[in-house]
């Protein structure tokens, strides 16, 4: 197994700051190739949610390099990755937690990573930052741990009642504002030619499924620079649509 990725971050048309964190790292391992793709989406004033989503990538980016070597010789590879990933979370989000205690500040972050290994992947997910894959279609891998997310589960509100529902940002959790944090984990099985995409909601509340699923089709994609164009287009177009957030974007093709 291979990958072709392709990464961007956008600041956006309104934000003097970018607080989105991406991160892309792939190893080989004697079972196959293993690859970590995470979006964090920080809050927070001035430079606390870009310093939320830093930190949990580079102890993220950490937690790869020190674990995977090890858990990659695992016959409980799922076992073990939940309870390694639920460990590291939580160590990060008591790190920010104290930061903003004792810097009298509030900070935090979204957190969607994406794990692959061998024939299988594995989210660990936190706030409303996204997974996807396209194949033959686009599914959402994902649920948004919002307040209308809860709601729209609930049936007390509809799809399209919640892309304009005012509550739409305000998150039920976020890595570094709490001291209890659930992560929501989630697995399957990786099929060749599959297309995987991360992103922050800046990126998503202004693009429809149906765009997604046509300009990161698996069969159109060719290379590292194709995927990369097909996602700086898009997010240009996000602009053009008048998106105030910041816009960021991690997309791998399984070979």
């Amino acid at each position: 197994m291979a990958f072709l990725t392709a990464h961007h971050t956008d600041v956006g048309i309104k934000k003097n700051t970018n607080q989105d964190a991406l991160l892309l790292k792939t190893a080989k391992t004697p079972k196959g190739s293993v690859a970590l793709f995470i979006v964090c989406d920080g809050m927070g004033g001035l430079s606390h949610g870009e310093l939320a989503s830093a930190t949990v990538i580079r102890g993220m980016a950490e937690w790869f390099d020190v674990e995977m070597p090890r858990l990659s010789q695992s016959e409980y590879i799922g076992e073990e990755i939940y309870a390694e990933l639920t460990k590291c979370i939580n160590q990060l989000n008591e790190k920010i937690l104290h930061y903003g205690e004792t810097s009298k500040v509030k900070l935090g972050t979204t957190l969607t990573a994406l794990l692959i290994f061998h024939n299988k992947y594995f989210i660990a997910h936190i706030g409303d930052s996204r997974a996807y894959s396209i194949s033959n279609s686009l599914h959402q891998l994902t649920q948004d741990q919002t307040l209308v997310g809860r709601e729209v589960a609930r049936g007390n509100i509809t799809e399209e009642q919640a892309k304009v529902d005012p509550r739409r940002n305000v998150l039920l959790q976020c890595v570094g504002a709490t001291k209890e944090i659930e992560v929501g984990f989630s697995t399957g099985d990786v099929q060749l030619n599959t297309v995987f995409m991360l992103c922050s909601d800046g990126f998503y509340h202004q693009i429809t499924e149906e765009e997604l699923a046509l300009n990161l089709s698996p069969e159109t994609i060719k290379s590292d620079q194709q995927l990369k164009d097909k996602i700086v287009e898009l997010v240009e177009l996000v602009k053009a649509r008048k998106e105030v957030d910041n816009i960021s974007v991690v997309a791998a093709k399984v070979l």
